[in-house]
């Protein structure tokens, strides 16, 4: 999955000629923490709640609240924004994306393309958007947590498994973290319209490849968790 099929292209930005106050009331109508900055259409920088709290911090102290009011106004967003921007490319998969956001503790970022034409942002909302559908939330059924070892051919056999009993398969996750035991998985399975009747039978089978880790029913919002 790429940025550009899930970053925002309805781009909220402000000009480098504008006020710090009209920066805050933009953040404030549409509930977020970055704006790119723009100079002539082109991206100059951006600015971050960060940035603005540095701001006033730096230039309020011991003032009375009519000279603050007055000092926002006048505070040039140009002359608080960071100019030097990580920015990202829409060709990008988003799991990239999410590195560079959580290496440099980015809220989001600009998207731009291969001539520096800004073309929107993604935020950890688009990507937490990417997840709730990447993992089949929406169509809730029943998520399964499995662990199994690491093999050619076990992710067929589990799936086969699933197939006997006439659910409809909506994802399956794989899990390999570098810092476990490189000979198992954690396989997370999500099946929707499973006969309920047929759950024990489901369950049973599949201890036979595999350690059940948990089971979450979002229809019937019950939890099964197995101490492995």
């Amino acid at each position: 999955m790429l940025v550009k099929n899930w970053m925002s292209r309805k781009l909220v930005a402000v000009d480098v000629d504008a006020s710090m106050a009209e920066a805050v009331k933009l953040m404030k109508t549409h509930d977020i923490h970055m704006l790119p900055v723009l100079s002539g259409g082109r991206l100059a920088g951006i600015i971050t709640d960060r940035d603005i709290k540095r701001a006033s911090a730096s230039d309020a102290t011991a003032l009375e609240m009519y000279e603050l009011i007055y000092l926002v106004s006048k505070i040039k967003v140009g002359s608080i924004m960071t100019r030097e921007v990580v920015t990202l490319s829409p060709l990008m998969t988003v799991e990239e994306a999410a590195e560079v956001l959580l290496k440099h503790k980015f809220s989001g970022a600009p998207v731009i393309d291969e001539n520096g034409v800004i073309l929107g942002v993604i935020t950890k909302s688009d990507l937490f958007r990417m997840l709730i559908s990447l993992t089949g939330l929406p169509n809730r059924g029943i998520q399964f947590a499995l662990k199994v070892k690491n093999r050619p051919g076990v992710i067929q056999e589990l799936i086969e498994i699933f197939g006997r009993y006439e659910g409809q398969l909506v994802n399956v996750l794989i899990s390999h973290k570098p810092t476990t035991d490189q000979k198992f998985l954690t396989v997370y399975i999500r099946i929707f319209g499973l006969d309920r009747a047929k759950l024990p039978a489901l369950k049973e089978h599949l201890k036979e490849k595999a350690a059940l880790l948990y089971l979450v029913d979002y229809f019937e919002n019950h939890r099964e968790m197995y101490d492995i």
